[in-house]
């Protein structure tokens, strides 16, 4: 097996990214045999596709470099990379421009989303954005991609842009398959339970930061907003409160368990018991997290240094397929 994944560089890192996403990735690298290999990369390439801050952009990539190292991928045990420092994807995207198609990136959901009604002012980085994310995966002949809901159909493109090219060129590419992670828990904010919690909300206290400190974590669970009444002992009672709902997904993602499990010990408990404890969950699961994050944000040395050397790995893997796929095009190199 070789797994390749890729996460677009946001600052401001929360809980629910961490919960969301980058947790799978752990456990992922955590099970995989000896001689596998897992890629991941940080999409600084992707981020350009939209209106962004260059400064915004370098420091975002360094810190999630810093989180997914904090959160326990491990430089030496999977090859962490952003894209920028490996040119073959660019590369590559162009190469495979030729055999994908307008209609293909037309129908691409996240294309007419993030377009809108403006899709005249939008960029050709946006819309030729699936092509560079085929490219990702197929210039490594990954064998498997996680994907959750909204990336399924990125998915779909990058294996018809493989299939088409193999059938016109020869046989170049690994047709990648895709992994199913177990359902990530949907992490809401702590004002507003209707609300995914989110780097952009402007109140911090809908959140709970990577890098907050324990006193900090204790307090905004313990104002997190909630109803008068006690937790139910079953699920059915969460109905319709969607806070506590929150409170015990939080809860039972952190312990492992399901919110069946989480109801049946702490069913009957108000809220002024249940948060402490959810505080002190969060306190030590986060805790040897947030004081290595924050050691690697203080040594830019040691991030550049992962990032480089992940890059050096990538780009070996990298360059038999690329050279392939000049050469099945007739290109003279």
């Amino acid at each position: 097996m070789r797994v390749v994944s890729g996460i677009q560089p946001t600052g401001n890192l929360h809980l629910g990214n961490y919960l969301g996403a980058i947790r799978n990735w752990v456990r992922m690298q955590d099970a995989m045999p000896a001689g596998d290999q897992c890629l991941f990369f940080l999409a600084d390439m992707h981020a350009i596709s939209m209106p962004h801050d260059p400064a915004e952009l370098r420091r975002a990539t360094l810190e999630m470099a810093a989180a997914l190292t904090a959160c326990g991928i491990d430089p030496a045990r999977s090859i962490l990379f952003n894209q920028a420092q490996v040119p073959a994807h660019a590369e590559l995207q162009w190469l495979l421009n030729g055999t994908a198609r307008m209609g293909w990136l037309n129908r691409m959901t996240q294309w007419k989303d993030k377009a809108g009604k403006n899709r005249e002012g939008a960029s050709i980085a946006l819309f030729a954005y699936p092509v560079l994310q085929a490219a990702d995966v197929l210039l490594y002949q990954a064998t498997h991609v996680p994907v959750g809901d909204d990336q399924k159909q990125h998915l779909e493109l990058a294996r018809d842009i493989a299939q088409k090219f193999n059938t016109d060129f020869g046989e170049t590419f690994t047709l990648p398959e895709p992994i199913i992670p177990p359902a990530a828990a949907r992490i809401m904010s702590l004002r507003d339970g209707t609300a995914k919690m989110s780097k952009s909300d402007p109140s911090d206290m809908s959140r709970i930061n990577l890098v907050d400190d324990a006193e900090l974590v204790m307090q905004k669970v313990k104002k997190a907003k909630t109803d008068p009444e006690p937790l139910p002992s079953e699920p059915g009672g969460l109905a319709g409160r969607a806070e506590a709902l929150n409170l015990v997904t939080i809860y039972a993602a952190l312990s492992d368990t399901t919110p069946e499990a989480v109801l049946a010990e702490h069913g009957g408990q108000g809220f002024g018991a249940f948060k402490p404890k959810l505080g002190e969950l969060l306190i030590e699961t986060l805790r040897p997290i947030s004081t290595r994050f924050s050691e690697l944000l203080g040594d830019q040395e040691a991030l550049d240094a992962i990032l480089a050397r992940g890059a050096a790995k990538a780009r070996e893997l990298a360059a038999p397929t690329l050279e392939a796929t000049y050469t099945a095009l007739g290109l003279v190199r």
